[in-house]
């Protein structure tokens, strides 16, 4: 394990973990980015459009802001990079970013402005980017990366994300991939048509998103997954089917997943496994579906996971959707210590017993006073 100098260094780029029970007779792996720095998949679009823009010179040190509209991963990812590149940084958001996300921002340096009025289409998004029109109308030196039409933001997942799954799962039959700003959707299906055509792309949506008809627009409280404005790196085309889930089924997968497989994740894997297991019955014995996990569970605690956050916004008591199913326990724990414990290292020799440490410190003290 190399010893590392820049937190920029820590992703993981071959995370998988198979979750059981989820895809009827086919084999699910889950593609983990939650463990990345910032805690999502966000860093990756993050270096790549920051870089581009260095690369043309538009950025410098000490002078220039990045401006983003962003419900909280990719803010929290561009903090960092920024803060590491000596710019300065503004996210623009609205209600719905979790509290977490907006102290995780600030933590790094980014300062964050809330947008209050909705849009036409009942959401945010559309008065965010007007929002951030007008500062850069004010000040010069503001520079908008536009991750919804940005190509570097999905040249990472065609470049990266892309790669990372085929290297390790070269027969994938089914990929199933959440849309917000649609880079990892976008870039996921580009790569995939060249080296793996025949894999099913399935685009994963909350109900109430208009990313691929208008006529959805409706009320959405989950953030970082669906949109109340298309972007403009949207693109059906190579896509097999979209799939609408609702809010109440994505917080039903998320706690299923915390209790039932130990695994705390984030609204939108809950709604891409959601739809994973809507289609469990399609799958047979020789099917591999991969699904894209962005980010961990601790950034929703205060509302997915808060029996009062839920209630509040769905009128649904949370124990009722619940898996009271008991869980099967795992192997032993003695199997999981002995697994991950690390080598005595050769060239140390293990210390005496405390009885002949005693004995030699007496020989010791008898010579010295003889």
């Amino acid at each position: 394990m190399p010893i590392l100098t820049n937190p920029l260094d820590l992703i993981f780029h071959n995370l998988f973990f198979d979750v059981q029970g989820i895809a009827g007779r086919g084999q699910l792996l889950l593609k983990l980015e939650g463990y990345n720095v910032t805690g999502s998949i966000k860093i990756k679009p993050a270096l790549f459009m920051i870089n581009e823009l260095e690369r043309r010179g538009v950025l410098e040190p000490c002078r220039s802001t990045v401006i983003e509209s962003s419900s909280g991963n990719l803010g929290i990812a561009l903090a960092l990079v920024c803060a590491l590149r000596g710019y300065a940084f503004i996210c623009i958001s609205d209600p719905n970013i979790s509290p977490t996300n907006r102290r995780s921002i600030e933590a790094y340096g980014g300062k964050v402005v809330i947008v209050e009025h909705k849009d036409p289409q009942g959401g945010y998004l559309a008065s965010r980017i007007e929002h951030i029109r007008g500062l850069l109308a004010e000040n010069p030196d503001y520079v908008w990366l536009n991750q919804y039409a940005n190509p570097a933001n999905l040249q990472a997942h065609a470049d990266w994300t892309a790669l990372e799954i085929l290297n390790e799962v070269p027969k994938v039959t089914h990929l199933y991939v959440g849309s917000g700003t649609t880079g990892t959707l976008m870039g996921l299906t580009r790569r995939f048509a060249e080296l793996s055509p025949e894999t099913r792309i399935i685009a994963v949506e909350p109900e109430g998103s208009v990313t691929f008809d208008e006529t959805r627009a409706g009320r959405r409280l989950i953030p970082g997954i669906g949109t109340s404005r298309r972007p403009e790196l949207a693109d059906p085309a190579g896509l097999d089917r979209i799939v609408y889930v609702p809010e109440v089924d994505t917080i039903r997968m998320c706690h299923k997943l915390a209790r039932r497989h130990g695994l705390l994740l984030g609204g939108s894997t809950g709604s891409v496994l959601a739809a994973v297991a809507a289609d469990a019955e399609s799958f047979d014995a020789g099917s591999t579906i991969v699904a894209v996990s962005p980010d961990l569970g601790d950034k929703y605690l205060e509302t997915i996971f808060s029996p009062d956050w839920v209630k509040a916004s769905y009128g649904v008591n949370p124990a009722v959707l619940s898996d009271s199913t008991p869980v099967a326990p795992c192997e032993p724990l003695g199997s999981i210590i002995a697994r991950h414990s690390p080598p005595k290292p050769g060239r140390l020799r293990s210390a005496p017993p405390p009885a002949v440490r005693r004995e030699a410190v007496r020989e010791r003290v008898h010579e010295e006073g003889a």
